[in-house]
């Protein structure tokens, strides 16, 4: 397909969107690819962009609904912040959905990773974020037990080990090193985010160090493009 009829799709699914309350409920895929004289694999397409900008929800085997807008969620990389200091400078409420606290052995990679023995206890936090009763980020971290052991994951746990830590004290964090990827959702991150298999995300691959430069955190986030928005601030070569 060309761009202009491209285009021209989006405008009118635009409109279509714009039109219709929050929480309705858009005609079935062979439907609107139909009304608006389009094949269902070019529909999708358009869908999947709306999706990532937050208009729009499709739920495997239920439909497309509309989303009520809320506040994106903007941040510097510069600095390491969990999301809920984020949401919380714009007063956006957002809160733990289901929690998963898994205890692991070091495999070979994690055992690399750690510089710890081969078979060394690891606590894994499995935890999905939700705002306005939606899921916007599925996020996981690892970490060696004597770091964080399961016990201290309790009801007052509110989602994120980075504020947990800070609250402790110690160990004393110094940096993160975070590598940024787009990805397809996988089934098990789609599920979690109750989004389409290979819909586009955000994905942050981080490790966290302490100030003596021990490695303590190794994390995977991945957010939905439509509630977040990162930028970096650079310096100008030669200035």
């Amino acid at each position: 397909m060309s761009n202009y009829p491209f285009r021209r799709l989006q405008t009118e699914l635009a409109k279509l969107i714009a039109s219709l309350p929050p929480e309705s409920r858009l005609p079935s895929e062979p439907e609107l690819a139909k009304q608006l004289g389009v094949s269902r694999a070019t529909l999708r397409e358009a869908m999947r962009a709306f999706e990532n900008r937050g208009l729009i929800r499709r739920r495997q085997g239920i439909g497309t609904f509309v989303l009520p807008q809320v506040p994106v969620i903007e941040s510097g990389l510069e600095v390491l912040e969990s999301i809920e200091t984020l949401a919380r400078r714009i007063g956006l409420s957002v809160k733990m959905g289901e929690l998963q606290v898994l205890q692991e052995s070091a495999d070979e990679r994690e055992a690399a990773l750690f510089h710890l023995p081969f078979g060394t206890p690891l606590t894994r936090v499995e935890r999905i974020i939700y705002a306005e009763h939606r899921p916007i980020a599925f996020l996981i971290d690892t970490l060696p037990q004597d770091i964080l052991s399961p016990s201290e994951l309790n009801g007052s746990f509110t989602g994120s080990v980075l504020d947990l830590l800070l609250r402790r004290g110690k160990p004393r964090l110094a940096q993160s090193r975070t590598e940024i990827y787009a990805v397809g959702a996988t089934p098990e991150v789609a599920r979690a985010l109750q989004i389409q298999r290979d819909d586009v995300l955000l994905h942050f691959e981080a490790q966290l160090y302490t100030d003596d430069g021990q490695m303590i955190d190794h994390s995977h986030s991945y957010f939905l493009p439509g509630y977040f928005r990162f930028h970096v601030v650079r310096r100008v070569s030669g200035t």
